[in-house]
């Protein structure tokens, strides 16, 4: 089955950490809220714990979601599920996550990594990034997911390793990626665009990366209203990852844009 019918007369929604604007973020009541929504994605986040498991939350540290302060990393698993994550929720382990959504007939998932080969901690990196995948896999959903990360050098383990075995998201303008030595979108599935609304970028550039390269053009959370959504069309987006998908779902049907 092909996942990946978005295009720019049918353009996906994602729903950023589930239904961010509505439910704590990344917690499984926010991406079961987004489900009902009927989005074509969940994207979250994944980082490690102290005693290895993997769990689901953006930032390094736990002091804006949760009711505690402390690096993620120096927190156990046990520890974790003590926290509030808001409203009595709980963070989730990325496994809770996949058992959510493995049933769902055609969810795909973006699925950030959070821990980058920066400040020693290269091998802990690549072995998230190998472990993910892994359960990825297990789970069947190798081709229903993009792989998303801020660090350039994470992005060419990936493809020197897998090769394109996996999707990868990539971020325009090429700054936000961090150090690279070759160019990511050649071999990126899709990238995230910014600086549109500010001017950094223009939509010709942006058309141009899309001709050279054919990496798939999405638009980030910026485009959370009418103006910055026409905006987005206006480059030739595909994607829409944000934190009020109810919004952005009847913009874009009123449109006539999702299908």
């Amino acid at each position: 089955m092909n996942y990946w019918t978005q295009s720019p007369e049918n353009i996906y929604v994602a729903a950023h950490r589930g239904w961010r604007d509505k439910y704590p973020e990344n917690t499984i009541e926010a991406f079961k809220a987004a489900l009902t929504l009927d989005v074509d994605q969940l994207e979250t986040d994944v980082r490690v714990t102290k005693d290895g498991e993997l769990v689901l939350i953006h930032d390094k540290t736990v002091d804006r979601t949760t009711n505690a302060t402390g690096f993620v990393c120096d927190f156990t698993l046990a520890e974790l599920k003590e926290l509030d994550a808001g409203n009595g929720t709980k963070i989730p382990t990325l496994i809770e996550f996949m058992e959510l959504v493995k049933d769902h007939p055609t969810i795909t998932l973006d699925i950030e990594l959070k821990e980058y080969p920066i400040d020693g901690r290269d091998a802990i990196a690549y072995d998230v990034c190998d472990r993910v995948l892994k359960i990825i896999d297990d789970y069947g959903f190798t081709d229903r997911c993009v792989l998303n990360t801020w660090n350039g050098k994470l992005h060419e383990y990936i493809n020197d390793k897998y090769g394109n075995k996996y999707k990868q998201h990539l971020y325009y303008p090429i700054r936000h990626l961090g150090e690279v030595t070759r160019d990511p979108y050649v071999y990126g599935y899709c990238t995230c665009v910014f600086g549109i609304l500010d001017g950094e970028v223009s939509v010709e550039q942006v058309k141009q990366l899309h001709e050279e390269t054919g990496v798939r053009l999405w638009a980030g959370t910026y485009a959370k209203n009418e103006e910055a959504i026409d905006a987005s069309i206006a480059y030739g987006a595909e994607l829409i990852t944000c934190d009020n998908p109810d919004e952005v779902l009847e913009i874009l049907r009123k449109k006539g844009l999702h299908k």
